[in-house]
C-alpha cells in the first residue's frame, strides 16, 4: 500500500501562470438597512439579514442558487443556533444541499475576506459563480459568565444525586458568579496590547495631532453626506427593505442624526480616555446589525448565463501592524497595493476607508505623506496626495453604523455603484481591522 502511494506524493500540483489567472467579475450585490442597535436584541438575527438582502439579490438572477459553486460568507459573532452561518443562509435561500459553504472571521474585515476567498478561487478556476459577503448583528453580542461561575456550574452538574451534595455545591456560590462578562466589549478589546479599540484611536489621535474639532467636524461631514444621499435616492438601487415577523419594514440606514453638527457634537463626553481623550460616541463607528451580498462570477459564467456586471475585482492587500495602531490598517494596506499595480493616488477616481473613528480615519490621511511611505511602509515611490473630495462620499460608519462581519462587503459593493452613477472607473475600499490588519480591494468598471 505503502509502494503504491509514492507516485501519488511526489506528483506535483500544477499551478496556473499569471497568463491563465481569470477575470473576477462582480455581477450584481444587495445590501438591507443597517440598522443601530438600541440597547436590546434587534428584529433580526444575523442569518435573517443575510437572507433577506440574499433572496432579493437571487430573484433578480437568470440562474438558479444550486448553480453557485460556493457561498461564502463573513461574520464575527455568530449566535448559538448559526453554526457556520454560511450555510444555514445558502440553505435557507435555496442553494441545495450540493453547494458548499463556509464561513471567514478576520474581525472588521470578514465581509472583505469573503468576496476575497471568492475572487482567489474564481483566480484558479476552482469556482465559476460564487455567493460572497457578510452579515452581523451586533445587537445579538452574547453575555458570558466567567471562570468562576462556569466551574460552579461544572461542580453543580457532577455532584451525585442527594440533598447533602448540592448542599455542599450551593455553600461554594457567591452572588458576584452572576456578573455578566459583555462579549461585545471584550471582543472589541486587543487582548496582546490590552487596548480597546476606542483606546487605540486616542493613541493615533495623541501621534498624529489629531484635535478634537477635527475630528467632531469630520463626523459632521458623514452625517451630512449620509442624509443627502438618502435624499437623493443614491441607495435605492443597493439597499432592499427588510420587514419583521409584525410586519414593520425597514427601508433606511437608521445611524443617521439629521441636524448633527458640531456644536452638539462638543458636549458629548470622551468614551475611553474620560480626562484627556478626543474620541466619543459621537465621532466613532455605531454599532449596528446589517448584511451584503455580492455574486462573483468568471467570464465563462458571464457568458452561460448572459449576465450584465458591476465591475470586476482587480486585487486585494493586507497588512500587518501594531495592534495598538491598528487604525492606520488602510494606508499599510492601500500603499502597497497601489504600488503592486503601478497606480498613483489620482489614478483612483473614489475611495471608502471605514469610519471605525473619525480620528482613526484623519490619522491615516496624516500618515498618507512620503517619510510615512518610505519610514513605515518601504515604499520610497510616494503615489501623491490624497484629496479627501473623493473619499466616502456618501457618507461612513459613523453615521449609517459598522455591523463589522459585513462592512467590508458593503464598501465594495457601494463604489461599484458609485462608479456606476459617476461613470468613472476605478476605486479603492479599506478597512482597519481589530488586532492590528489593513485589507483593501481595487475594483474597476469599464467607464
Amino acid at each position: 500500500m505503502r509502494k503504491n502511494l509514492q507516485p501519488r506524493l511526489r506528483k506535483k500540483i500544477k499551478m496556473p501562470d499569471e497568463h491563465t489567472l481569470r477575470t473576477v467579475f462582480v455581477v450584481d450585490g444587495s445590501r438591507t438597512p443597517f440598522l443601530k442597535a438600541k440597547g436590546k436584541r434587534g428584529p433580526f438575527t444575523a442569518s435573517d439579514l443575510a437572507v433577506a438582502a440574499g433572496r432579493a439579490l437571487l430573484l433578480r438572477q437568470p440562474f438558479s442558487p444550486e448553480e453557485f459553486d460556493e457561498v461564502i460568507i463573513g461574520n464575527i459573532i455568530p449566535g448559538v443556533d448559526e453554526t457556520n452561518i454560511a450555510r444555514i443562509i445558502s440553505l435557507r435561500l435555496g442553494c441545495g444541499k450540493k453547494v458548499p459553504a463556509w464561513t471567514v472571521h478576520r474581525n472588521c474585515a470578514s465581509g472583505m475576506q469573503a468576496l476575497d476567498s471568492a475572487f482567489k478561487d474564481i483566480v484558479l478556476g476552482k469556482a465559476d459563480l460564487v455567493l460572497a459577503g457578510g452579515t452581523e448583528a451586533m445587537s445579538y453580542a452574547p453575555l458570558h459568565f466567567d471562570g468562576k461561575m462556569q466551574d460552579w456550574l461544572f461542580d453543580w452538574g457532577n455532584r451525585k444525586t442527594g440533598i447533602a451534595g448540592k448542599l455542599k455545591a450551593i455553600r461554594k456560590f457567591r452572588p458576584n458568579f452572576f456578573k455578566p462578562v459583555v462579549g461585545l466589549l471584550h471582543g472589541l478589546t486587543d487582548p496582546t496590547v490590552g487596548l480597546s479599540m476606542g483606546q487605540t484611536a486616542e493613541q493615533l489621535a495623541f501621534r498624529f495631532g489629531i484635535t478634537r474639532k477635527e475630528a467632531d467636524a469630520f463626523s459632521e461631514r458623514s452625517h451630512r453626506l449620509l442624509a443627502d444621499a438618502i435624499d437623493n435616492g443614491r441607495f435605492n438601487n443597493e439597499i432592499t427593505a427588510i420587514y419583521d415577523n409584525k410586519g414593520n419594514a425597514y427601508e433606511e440606514d437608521s445611524g443617521l442624526r439629521r441636524g448633527t453638527d458640531t456644536k452638539k457634537l462638543a458636549k458629548l463626553k470622551p468614551a475611553f480616555d474620560r480626562k484627556v481623550g478626543s474620541v466619543t460616541a459621537g465621532n466613532s463607528g455605531q454599532i449596528t446589525d446589517g448584511a451584503a451580498l455580492l455574486i462573483l462570477a468568471s467570464e465563462e459564467a458571464v457568458k452561460k448565463h448572459n449576465l450584465t456586471v458591476l465591475g470586476r475585482i482587480v486585487g486585494t492587500k493586507w497588512a500587518g501592524l501594531d495592534p495598538s495602531e491598528m487604525g492606520l490598517g488602510p494606508v499599510h494596506s492601500m500603499g502597497p497595493l497601489l504600488a503592486e499595480n503601478g497606480l498613483k493616488t489620482a489614478d483612483v477616481d473614489f475611495w471608502e476607508i471605514n469610519e471605525a473613528f473619525a480620528a482613526q480615519v484623519l490619522s491615516c490621511m496624516k500618515a498618507w505623506n512620503a517619510d510615512y511611505f518610505r519610514e513605515e511602509l518601504g515604499i520610497d515611490n510616494f503615489p501623491g496626495e490624497f484629496d479627501m473630495e473623493k473619499l466616502n462620499v456618501d457618507g461612513g460608519a459613523i453615521s449609517l453604523g459598522h455591523p463589522v462581519g459585513a462592512t467590508g462587503a458593503r464598501l465594495v459593493l457601494h463604489l461599484l455603484k458609485v462608479l456606476e452613477r459617476t461613470g468613472t472607473h476605478r476605486a479603492v475600499a479599506s478597512l482597519c481591522i481589530g488586532g492590528g490588519q489593513g485589507g483593501a480591494m481595487l475594483v474597476e468598471r469599464d467607464s
